[in-house]
C-alpha cells in the first residue's frame, strides 16, 4: 500500500496544473547544508506536497458500512439528502488509496461546496435528471460513473446494490486532464489557540442519521460512531479526523428530487454563521465565513482571530442552524450559539424551510 501511494504522489504531482516541482528539490547553493522545510498540505497539514485534487460521493447508510478509502480523504464533508439520511463528499489530495466506496450520486450541495476548490476531479455515481447539465456547466472535470469504464468503477459482488460500486481513483486520475492543484480553502495549520473548553464527545443529529465524535487522548484524534455504531473503515480502523467541524447552515428544500419523489436538501455554504471547531480534546465556538462560491470558509474566533486547525484528516458536519449540537459525557446541549449579525447570503425565508 506504502509504494502504491509513493507511486500516486509522483502521478498526481504531475497531473497538478502548475506542475511545479517541491521546494525539497531546490537549495540557494549547492553547498548548502540546511534542512528542507516540511511540506504542508493545505488542505490537511500532513506532509505531503499539494497535487490534484479528487472529490468523491460516498454512501453513508447503514448497508454502506464499512466505507472503503476515507482513512486517506484530507476533507470528508457530511451533508444532509433525502429522507434526513446523510451522504459524504471527500476530498482526496494528499494520499490516493486503491479503492475508494460505495460510491454514489451527486446532489445540488456538492457544487457550492466544490466551487472553492478550483476545477477537482468529480467522482460519482449518476444524478438526478435536471441535475446533470448543472454539473456539466460547474467548474469540474466531470467523471461520473455513467461516463466511465466498468473497469474505473466496477461492482463489488461481496456487497449488494446499489451500495457496491467502487472506484479505482488511480486509473481515474490517470486519465483526468485540467485538474487543479491542491490550494488552501479557507483555513490553515497551526499551534492550539488560547481559550476553549475541554470536551470528551459531541453528538450531532440530522433526521434520520446521526453521528458521535469521541476524543482519544492515546490516538490524538476524534474517533467517529454513526447511528450509534463506532465507525470503522474496511481495514478495521476507526475513522476519526484530528480536527472537527459543526458548521451550521441555512438546510431547505431544493429544485431536485429522487425518483420516488423525495425532495434534495440543499445546504447553503455560502454566507456567513456559527461553527463549533473541535481539537485537542477541546471545542472552541467560531463564526464561520465565505462571501461567495469562489471564496474558501473561514472560521474566526470571538476576538477575530483565525481558528487553527490541527494537522491532519478535517471533518465537516453540515448541519442544520437550528438544531443544536450535543456535548457529552453530561449530554447537555452546546453553548447557546448567537445568530451571526451578518445573514447567510443565498438563504431562503423562514416560510421556505422545512
Amino acid at each position: 500500500m506504502r509504494a502504491n501511494r509513493i507511486a500516486v504522489s509522483v502521478l498526481l504531482l504531475a497531473l497538478g496544473a502548475c506542475g511545479a516541482q517541491s521546494d525539497l528539490s531546490s537549495t540557494k547553493d549547492a553547498g548548502s547544508t540546511s534542512s528542507p522545510k516540511p511540506l504542508v498540505h493545505p488542505l490537511s497539514g500532513r506532509e505531503a506536497a499539494p497535487s490534484a485534487v479528487l472529490a468523491v460521493k460516498i454512501d453513508d447508510t447503514e448497508p454502506a458500512h464499512p466505507q472503503i478509502g476515507l482513512a486517506s480523504a484530507d476533507v470528508v464533508y457530511v451533508e444532509q439528502v433525502e429522507g434526513g439520511l446523510t451522504r459524504l463528499a471527500a476530498i482526496f489530495s494528499s494520499e490516493i488509496p486503491t479503492q475508494i466506496g460505495p460510491v454514489r450520486s451527486a446532489r445540488i450541495s456538492d457544487i457550492d461546496i466544490l466551487a472553492s476548490y478550483g476545477r477537482v476531479a468529480f467522482a460519482y455515481s449518476g444524478a438526478q435528471r435536471k441535475l446533470l447539465p448543472v454539473i456539466a456547466d460547474a467548474n469540474v472535470v466531470n467523471l461520473g460513473a455513467q461516463r466511465e469504464s466498468p473497469k474505473i468503477y466496477y461492482r463489488d459482488q461481496t456487497r449488494n446494490a446499489p451500495t457496491n460500486l467502487i472506484l479505482d481513483p488511480i486509473a481515474l486520475l490517470a486519465k483526468a486532464e485540467g485538474v487543479v492543484t491542491a490550494r488552501s480553502v479557507g483555513w490553515h495549520f497551526g499551534s492550539l489557540p488560547a481559550g476553549g473548553e475541554t470536551l470528551t464527545s459531541v453528538e450531532m443529529h440530522w433526521p434520520a442519521s446521526w453521528y458521535l465524535a469521541t476524543w482519544s487522548h492515546t490516538e490524538k484524534r476524534w474517533l467517529l460512531s454513526h447511528d450509534g455504531d463506532a465507525d470503522f473503515d474496511s481495514l478495521g480502523a476507526q475513522l476519526g479526523p484530528t480536527t472537527l467541524v459543526v458548521q451550521l447552515v441555512d438546510i431547505h428544500p431544493s429544485v431536485y428530487g429522487d425518483k420516488f419523489g423525495g425532495n434534495t436538501p440543499q445546504s447553503e455554504t455560502v454566507g456567513t454563521g456559527d461553527a463549533l471547531v473541535l481539537r485537542d480534546g477541546r471545542v472552541f465556538k467560531t463564526t464561520w465565513n465565505r462571501p461567495d462560491m469562489a471564496s474558501g470558509t473561514t472560521f474566526s474566533l470571538p476576538d477575530g482571530k483565525e481558528m487553527l486547525f490541527a494537522p491532519g484528516q478535517v471533518w465537516i458536519w453540515l448541519a442544520d442552524r437550528t438544531k443544536s449540537p450535543h456535548l457529552l459525557p453530561d449530554r447537555t446541549p452546546a453553548p447557546a450559539l448567537e445568530p451571526s449579525s451578518t445573514p447567510q447570503s443565498a438563504a431562503p425565508s423562514p416560510s421556505k424551510r422545512k
